[in-house]
């Protein structure tokens, strides 16, 4: 019978791609699943570490199992291990994110006045929670900067975006627009009007600019005192079509509304008829942490490289 011996290994984010995890590269990958001599392990939080049991003695070949991996995360082909390691001894995984030269662990979130935290109580909205919890996950500093513009809809956004992205030169751009379309008698009247060819267009400019876009469905209104009865019938079938649009870009979708819903009593979640308080800015930084940080399931083949960086930039 041959021997068997645990295997160590770690996940780390290779910033610049070189398959060495430099000094400056401390950012580890937790919850991945690691196969390697027909066993499988699976990374701790927060060191991104595993340890596999029972892998045979000799040369082996340790690899990711990619629908274990976040969005947009690409791992290697394989890893050789020498079984068994060296005392305190761990294979180093490097996995890469196509962002070109843009900054990594920079998060733009783009969008109107709930982006910029309108009505919370550090005015950071969802933006410093959703760093705090990407810090704790990646173990490194994250930084979700605001480009939101008050009061402004979605084909405004879609003409200044790519002013941000030159500007900002964020790893991942996080899409949270629409709120304000009902607010146009065209939109409100004949919807999606320009919402879904907006919300494509910023997709299709973060893409261009190698920056990785995170699409969020529409928070609905505070139901005892939205303006209008109909407004939150208007977002459910908004964000149906910002769920297909995501799926048909193959982006990563942000689903705060279902959250919002979920709760029966989801009035105590805002400051006014539309902006949330903490408890609401609170829930819009978890779905985009899942969005971020959430596995790729094998079925969700869209998501892979090759898809998300065929699409050509939109014109201007």
């Amino acid at each position: 019978m041959v021997p068997t011996f645990p295997v160590k290994a770690a996940v780390f984010y290779d910033e610049n791609g070189n398959g060495v995890q430099d000094a400056s590269e401390g950012s580890r990958l937790p919850d991945v699943t690691l196969e390697v001599g027909g066993r499988t392990g699976k990374t701790t939080r927060p060191l991104g570490e595993a340890t596999i049991d029972g892998v045979p003695q000799g040369a082996q070949s340790l690899t990711v199992r990619r629908g274990s991996l976040p969005p947009y995360f690409v791992p290697p082909a394989s890893i050789p291990v020498t079984v068994p390691q060296a005392a305190g001894q761990f294979a180093l995984v490097p996995v890469t994110l196509p962002i070109g030269p843009n900054r990594a662990h920079l998060y733009m979130g783009f969008g109107d006045s709930i982006t910029i935290g309108q009505g919370s109580s550090d005015d950071q909205g969802y933006r410093g929670r959703l760093q705090d919890k990407l810090t704790a996950f990646f173990g490194v500093r994250a930084s979700v900067v605001s480009e939101g513009v008050d009061a402004t809809k979605s084909n405004r956004g879609a003409d200044r975006i790519d002013e941000s992205l030159q500007r900002r030169h964020p790893a991942y751009t996080l899409i949270l627009y629409g709120t304000n379309d009902w607010n146009a008698a065209e939109c409100k009247n004949a919807p999606p009007c320009y919402t879904i060819t907006s919300l494509r267009d910023m997709i299709l400019s973060a893409r261009g600019a190698q920056s990785l876009p995170v699409l969020s469905t529409i928070i609905p209104g505070d139901p005892t005192s939205v303006q209008q009865p109909d407004r939150n019938e208007w977002v459910a079938a908004q964000d149906e079509r910002i769920r297909a649009l995501a799926k048909s870009e193959g982006v990563p979708l942000a689903d705060p509304q279902a959250l919002f819903v979920k709760d029966p009593n989801f009035t105590h979640l805002y400051v006014d008829h539309v902006h949330p308080n903490d408890a609401g800015y609170e829930l819009i930084a978890t779905a985009f942490f899942n969005a971020i940080t959430g596995p790729v399931e094998p079925s969700s083949a869209s998501l892979a490289l090759p898809a998300l960086f065929t699409s050509p930039r939109r014109a201007h």
